[in-house]
């Protein structure tokens, strides 16, 4: 296959590289200040659709909306984020989410159901935004400082990953904290994802383990032993990622060049 940026590659580093949810286009974003969006052909060249430009606005992370119908991009170093409305074809800034004081806004999450953006803040705080609205719901706290989160599929819950090594299981709805478990011999956690079909959590720490756990045991358990350690990378996990039918769990470190394995 050909690049898939091929018609404008980025000046600086990318950060993010995402399909769309439902149609043959790829997006690109990254520190050069631009997002840009791509017609996926595959083996002939992918057209360019259009690129956007952020002012002073490296891009620390940029995400499709679950419908499809918006861009939200966080920067390296603000508090506010924008959104990119693909259907009018206008960008909306959001200079400041009203009860949420955080220096920077880097890392988010977008529930799979589409209502929820959680904002991962210092100190362990989780802002808790409604999609619709982008205004701030509900603040958690958790011990530490979280690396990681993820909605589980039915936007129920969330898991936030500690720097410590502590991932805490959230109620959506009532924002409390239903339990909280230590990923075993985890010294840092860098990364977490959660399966389609809910079975499974992959954790990726500093030292390049990633551990797999049930869904089950996360949920009784303190100390839940990983029905699998991949010790596969011998540089810090950073991604974890399930395929759509949990056969697949690619794992992934940035620190060294094809650091990239299909478990």
């Amino acid at each position: 296959c050909l690049p898939a940026n091929q018609e404008r590659f980025a000046n600086g580093k990318l950060v993010t590289v995402q399909f769309h949810p439902s149609a043959q286009v790829v997006m690109t974003a990254g520190h050069d200040r631009s997002v840009s969006l791509f017609q996926v052909r595959g083996f002939t060249v992918n057209p360019k659709i259009q690129s956007i430009y952020l002012e002073s606005f490296p891009i620390y992370k940029a995400r499709f909306s679950v419908d499809g119908e918006q861009v939200i991009a966080t920067g390296t170093h603000h508090s506010m984020f924008f959104v990119y409305d693909m259907m009018a074809g206008s960008i909306i800034p959001i200079p400041k989410v009203r009860g949420v004081e955080e220096k920077f806004l880097r890392n988010f999450e977008l529930s799979p159901d589409g209502s929820f953006m959680l904002l991962i803040g210092t100190s362990g705080y989780l802002h808790l935004l409604s999609m619709k609205t982008k205004e701030l719901i509900s603040t958690m706290k958790m011990n530490g400082r979280c690396t990681a989160s993820a909605f589980t599929p039915d936007s129920s819950k969330i898991y936030s990953y500690s720097k410590e090594g502590e991932v805490f299981i959230w109620d959506v709805r009532s924002r409390k904290c239903l339990h909280k478990f230590e990923d075993e011999g985890s010294l840092e956690g860098k990364c977490l994802a959660i399966s389609r079909n809910n079975q499974y959590v992959a954790c990726g720490s500093s030292s390049g383990v990633v551990n797999l756990y049930t869904t089950d045991a996360c949920l009784k358990e303190r100390r839940p032993k990983p029905v699998k350690a991949i010790m596969n990378l011998v540089t810090s996990a950073t991604c974890v990622t399930f395929n759509s039918t949990t056969e697949i769990l690619a794992v992934a470190s940035r620190d060294t060049d094809e650091a990239v394995r299909l478990v």
